[in-house]
């Protein structure tokens, strides 16, 4: 009867584990949910890759979309929701690194139309002055309904940039024609 009831045990842990490492994966030690919530849809998990800078991982970055997609042009264009998340994974990462590097991505991502978002760049650059620390989660999460770009820090909603515009031009910091970092676009489109 022992043996029955141990058999059992290991039966329904070994679904309950599956199941539950379904929804998520790991990569370089970091979990990261296979689908994501926002505002009442379910986001599926595109491609995740890493960002380092002189050797040292800071951030594991993770793209959601609403319909999974390699075409990186098609997902900037898309009027549908997605999300860029981003775990710090180095102490090394300040809000003003996080800040400077997303910048200068911004800049090489709006190429001639950077003055004219330049305001909604420096007000995305406001809602990520909070301190940062290892193990910081950012959800960039663009919602088609108020055609704005949502700032959560661990859950918490920090501001909202509007415009189509400035989320075509912020997901191209990744996606672009001119990517801060070409292996890490592949990794976001899933290639």
């Amino acid at each position: 009867m022992k043996k029955i009831l141990l058999v059992i045990v290991l039966v329904i842990t070994s679904i309950i584990s599956e199941a539950y490492a379904q929804k998520q994966i790991v990569f370089e030690g970091v979990t990261i949910p296979r689908t994501m919530q926002f505002e009442n849809k379910t986001l599926q998990l595109n491609g995740a890759g890493s960002r380092s800078k002189m050797w040292v991982e800071v951030y594991i970055q993770a793209l959601y979309l609403s319909q999974l997609s390699q075409n990186p042009k098609e997902i900037i264009n898309d009027n549908l929701e997605m999300s860029i998340r981003i775990e710090i994974t180095s102490a090394l990462v300040s809000s003003g690194k996080l800040t400077r590097a997303m910048h200068t991505g911004f800049e090489k991502s709006a190429g001639d139309n950077f003055n004219a978002l330049k305001p909604k760049m420096e007000l995305l650059k406001s809602f990520l002055s909070d301190e940062i620390t290892k193990g910081d989660v950012f959800e960039l999460t663009y919602n088609p309904a108020d055609k704005s770009v949502w700032v959560i820090k661990n859950r918490e909603l920090k501001g909202k940039v509007e415009g189509f515009e400035f989320k075509k031009v912020f997901f191209g910091i990744w996606l672009g024609d001119n990517p801060v970092d070409e292996e890490l676009k592949n990794s976001l489109l899933g290639i």
